[in-house]
């Protein structure tokens, strides 16, 4: 069985962090498994975690508002929650953890069985407050993270309203 640190080892977007920041990052780590369906997040609870996707795929969602929204409503009538992203192996899940008021801003669903590596938020906020090194290495590869999940939003969006 391979340990956290060696599973850290594989997640591209964590590959280029320092042998010494991942072994802090697998010190705030657990194993944990969702089956399909569980919700991982939910939008506005406290968002206390980030998670490495090992197996299996994660449905991150919005819902689509109700009344008031009348265009939304004439392109997608009774639509609920749609797809922003699906993320897959080696993607990472949540930033929101980093982020004051640390809340979530989206919804995780499991579409499938998920094993994923779950990272403490608490734990890492202080770990990156003790060496700030750490932090912006991580803060780095978490914007980038944040940054392609903004455009899949955005190109998501434009497929939406283009539908009119």
């Amino acid at each position: 069985m391979r340990t956290v640190e060696q599973l850290l080892d594989q997640v591209p977007a964590l590959q280029a962090l320092a042998p010494e920041h991942r072994q802090a990052l697998a010190g705030c780590a657990t194993n944990c498994v969702f089956q399909p369906g569980a919700r991982i997040m939910r939008e506005g609870d406290p968002a206390d975690a980030f998670y490495v996707i090992r197996d299996g795929a994660v449905a991150i969602e919005t819902e689509v508002p109700g009344r008031g929204a009348v265009a939304l409503e004439t392109l997608v009538p009774g639509r609920g929650a749609i797809t922003v992203e699906t993320l897959h192996d080696g993607d990472l899940l949540g930033w929101s953890w980093l982020v004051p008021p640390y809340r979530w801003t989206f919804d995780g669903r499991a579409v499938e069985h998920v094993r994923a590596v779950r990272f403490d938020g608490g734990c890492l906020r202080e770990k990156c407050a003790a060496d700030p090194e750490l932090g912006y290495a991580l803060l780095q590869r978490i914007v980038r993270v944040m940054s392609s999940r903004l455009h899949s939003a955005r190109v998501r969006l434009l497929d939406l309203y283009g539908a009119s």
